[in-house]
């Protein structure tokens, strides 16, 4: 190649490469960036969205102190979720593709041809001073997006058509379907009627439960109320009705209605709702009505089914309610005797010697506590007068226990429970703050302490199988012995026979080391045969290296429990109780005598 042509080629090089660098610096048309059609939009600053669909009533919702509510073509609590999604739907809403304004000047009849002349749909939303409308026109082939203008804004936009679905056809798509008003703080009075009598429920401000005012005071059922109003916020309108405030009310048992519930918070109502009849073709179904909005509708009936209860069924079964640490308990009765609270955990059997158990008074507090009146026939008698009170056992009664919030203090009682006569399996009781006879069943009264010795500390001593020097036993006129010689050895002494399991009795003899007590059955026993206990049933002692002796006597099975009544004397006197049935299943297998093969001892 000669110098001329090189020169030439060199030269187109240059050249190329100056057009180049021109283009990529200076010619070249930036790409788009991808901007919202409503970059401006801030959904938490709209106030209002009205929505014309072609051929309807206007829909229109305004938002006042953070809540959504339906201005036309009715008035109504709205779905703040649905208006919320829409809101959202635009904010994030960019377009597939831009019309330019002299596009759209370029088609001879442009708003016809995309449908801006008479829009599907027109939307308003404003915020604050400023106000922006949508008209949506026609729908791009084959459907799936749509051309949509901003009024005051050049051009137009292709967009995808899915944001269209968070667009409501009718009012009731952006109408509450909550029963009640969702947002409002819980209220702090009921009134209902489902029957003759007028139920008004109140709740108290300082320990938040509830008291029956109306048909007379009463403590109310918390745990029921609090339970109703949690399936009554679950309660939606299932199909709107009609919100004509003419319409024939008694044609949907709404006049008288089957129920009527008003709800509300100091001076204000809350909501205000009135239930009917079911539907003929769903009895699942009922009618109701909320006053307020003027709406009749279809909902399911067993989120109310709570409130249709008698005048009972709002009252607490519980025969007291525990608003303070109980300090002091006194029973009177067949044995009178008052237990007080030492220190944070301890108890005591005021003018006995043996300690309290703390577990047994606090289960003792647990039962009364679950003390529940007799379903149906339990609230007796409503007013109760002094002459009423020997029909029942209580002029005189047979046990009253009185519960106090500080020790030693006869002015701070919690409440006093008065128990009568027995009637068909059925206790009479009644609290000294009320003028009501309840009845408890004879079983769950039964279930409660008579004595004062049953509260006697159930653990009865504490060794360990380091200090065991030996074991007697005897059984059927028999004596056996096993002495310990080390960490799980065991061998039977002098004169004793049989086959024992060391290991197995190293366990049994740590287990009886600490032996609790299941539970006290007898003070100061005389008649031990009421007890099962004979002279020929198996006794157990155990003999510590430094002489002490510790020494349990069996009685009578109690095959249900898998264990039996048992005996040690303490403090010079003979304890019955029930022994521990895992404790009883190692004693049976590895301390007792067994009968020799044949049955003959």
């Amino acid at each position: 190649m000669n110098s001329k042509a090189t020169g030439i080629w060199f030269a187109i090089a240059a050249a190329l490469f100056a057009l180049i660098f021109i283009f990529e610096h200076f010619l070249r048309t930036a790409a788009p960036e991808s901007a919202g059609i409503l970059p401006e939009l801030r959904p938490a600053n709209v106030t209002s969205v009205q929505v014309f669909p072609s051929g309807t009533l206007e829909i229109r919702v305004d938002r006042t102190n953070g809540t959504w509510r339906l201005i036309k073509p009715i008035v109504y609590p709205a779905q703040s979720a649905a208006i919320e999604a829409l809101l959202d739907a635009l904010q994030k809403l960019t377009p597939a593709a831009r019309i330019s304004a002299a596009e759209l000047r370029g088609h001879h009849n442009a708003d016809t041809e995309f449908g801006f002349e008479t829009p599907r749909i027109s939307l308003v939303i404003e915020t604050g001073g400023q106000r922006r409308q949508l008209l949506v026109g026609n729908r791009t082939p084959p459907g799936d997006q749509v051309f949509l203008r901003v009024v005051g804004t050049d051009g137009a936009f292709v967009t995808d058509a899915d944001w269209l679905r968070f667009i409501p056809g009718s009012p009731n798509d952006w109408r509450d379907t909550a029963l009640v008003d969702a947002g409002s703080r819980s209220p702090d009075w009921i009134v209902l009627t489902n029957g003759a009598k007028a139920i008004e429920l109140r709740r108290d401000a300082t320990n938040h439960f509830w008291r029956m005012i109306r048909p007379f005071p009463a403590r109310a059922d918390t745990e029921r109320i609090t339970g109703a109003l949690q399936q009554l916020q679950t309660a939606r309108v299932a199909q709107f009705i009609t919100d004509d405030p003419k319409v024939d009310l008694a044609a949907f048992g709404l006049q008288p209605a089957d129920l009527d519930l008003w709800l509300g918070r100091g001076t204000n109502l809350i909501s205000d709702i009135h239930v009917g009849k079911s539907l003929t073709n769903d009895p699942t179904q009922v009618y109701a009505r909320r006053e307020k909005w003027e709406a009749i509708v279809k909902t399911a009936k067993e989120p109310l089914s709570p409130w249709r209860g008698s005048v009972n069924d709002f009252r607490d079964s519980h025969l007291l309610e525990l608003t303070a640490p109980v300090a002091e308990i006194e029973v009177q009765g067949q044995d009178n005797f008052v237990l007080q609270q030492q220190g944070s955990n301890g108890w005591e059997i005021v003018g006995e010697k043996f300690p309290a158990d703390a577990e047994n008074v606090q289960l003792f507090i647990k039962t009364l506590a679950a003390l529940r009146v007799v379903a149906e026939s339990g609230f007796v008698k409503d007013v109760v007068t002094e002459p009423d009170l020997p029909a029942y056992g209580l002029a005189t009664p047979t046990r009253q226990i009185t519960l106090r919030s500080a020790a030693g203090d006869t002015n701070r009682v919690m409440v006093q429970l008065s128990f009568g006569t027995n009637q068909n399996n059925e206790v009479f009781v009644r609290r000294a703050d009320e003028d009501f006879v309840y009845a408890v069943t004879a079983e769950d009264f039964n279930r409660l302490p008579e004595a004062g010795w049953e509260f006697r500390e159930r653990h009865i001593w504490g060794f360990s199988e380091t200090n065991v020097a030996q074991i007697t036993i005897r059984q059927n006129g028999k004596t056996r012995q096993m002495v310990r010689n080390g960490p799980n050895k065991w061998s039977l002494a002098a004169g004793s026979q049989g086959i024992i399991t060391p290991p197995a009795i190293e366990e049994t003899v740590h287990r009886l080391g600490e032996l609790t007590v299941a539970g006290w059955v007898g003070h100061n026993v005389t008649e031990p045969e009421k007890f099962g206990l004979k002279p020929e049933n198996l006794s157990v002692t155990v003999e510590l290296k430094n002489g002490s002796k510790y020494s349990v006597d069996f009685g009578a099975e109690l095959p249900s429990s898998q264990t039996a009544l048992a005996a040690v004397t303490l403090d010079g006197e003979r304890w019955a109780f029930v022994f521990p049935p895992v404790l009883y299943q190692f004693v049976v297998n590895y301390l007792t005598i067994p009968v020799p093969q044949g049955g003959i001892p």
